[in-house]
């Protein structure tokens, strides 16, 4: 039997309640996690406002300059004879984090069938790759842009290869997340039919993952710009460099100009990842409601 919730009354659910009030109703254990949990969350929350000084005049005092040198020092912008130089930064800046998050993606596509669970039989082999993967992306992008800095010199290639190395590790975690979830009844079929290893992931595999593996690829393309533009505060390259040298040099105006033109670039990165994935993928917006019904 169905019932549509626009067709229940308030007397309906008074009878519901009156006859499974346990239903309606939290037992005095759960109560009692809950507000133990809420409790201590709010004490913690409380002692890190408390110790890290968020609710002492000095943080005031604080906001309230940070807001004047914002407006005084930030505004107007200036430098707009600098823009070529600015936007071949710009430029160089999407370029490392195009490159980094499509050898990220190469390099991890193989290796997250072999952290997946259901896809990998060794669980030393599944195991050592997810620790693997976890190694990966314990170091932010700077840590990483350190070393190769140090070890290949200063330039784009530096960052490229720190965005390459935190993104391998996060897309073998995203991808075998999507592997793991995925229907198995297409694989079976393709097995059941006489399909080999490779048919399987060619044919019952992919066709589920790939959606998934393409919308996380273009939002961590859009997550690293962002990144990329402040690698070149180590002298990882791009836009970061001019931005790190404006500030060093209290070239606000300036400074101003490089942010503006990031948030520019991230904007129209932003639209055009989606773009393509409602082309890729298919547009949310054209799929049927959900019905109201409830199976009772």
């Amino acid at each position: 039997m169905s019932i549509r919730l626009s067709a229940l009354t308030v007397q309906d659910i008074a009878a519901a309640r009156a006859q499974l009030p346990r239903a309606f109703s939290a037992t005095p254990r759960e109560k009692l996690r809950f507000w133990l949990f809420w409790g201590a969350n709010g004490a913690l929350t409380l002692y890190c406002l408390v110790s890290f000084g968020f609710l002492s005049a000095d943080f005031l005092h604080g906001m309230g300059k940070f807001g004047s040198v914002v407006v005084a020092q930030l505004f107007p912008p200036a430098g707009w004879s600098h823009m070529p130089e600015f936007l071949k930064a710009m430029g160089e800046t999407i370029a490392m984090a195009f490159l980094g998050t499509l050898l990220g993606a190469l390099f991890a596509l193989p290796l997250s069938f072999l952290a997946s669970r259901n896809m990998t039989r060794t669980r030393a082999l599944q195991f050592g790759t997810r620790r693997f993967a976890d190694l990966l992306r314990a170091f932010d992008y700077l840590i990483w842009a350190l070393i190769f800095v140090r070890a290949v010199g200063l330039g784009p290639l530096a960052g490229i290869m720190a965005i390459a190395i935190v993104e391998t590790g996060t897309f073998i975690k995203l991808y075998s997340e999507a592997i793991e979830n995925l229907d198995r009844k297409q694989v079976d079929g393709i097995a059941a039919a006489g399909g080999n290893a490779l048919q399987r992931v060619r044919f019952g595999v992919l066709p589920q993952v790939l959606p998934m593996m393409l919308s996380n690829t273009l939002y961590m393309f859009e997550h690293n710009v962002r990144s990329a533009s402040i690698l070149g505060i180590v002298g990882a390259g791009g836009i970061g460099f001019l931005l790190a040298d404006r500030l060093r040099a209290y070239a606000l105006q300036e400074a101003c100009t490089i942010i503006i033109l990031v948030i520019l670039a991230v904007y129209a990165i932003d639209y055009l990842s989606k773009a393509l994935r409602e082309r890729l993928i298919g547009d949310q917006r054209r799929r049927e409601p959900v019905d109201d019904a409830v199976q009772l």
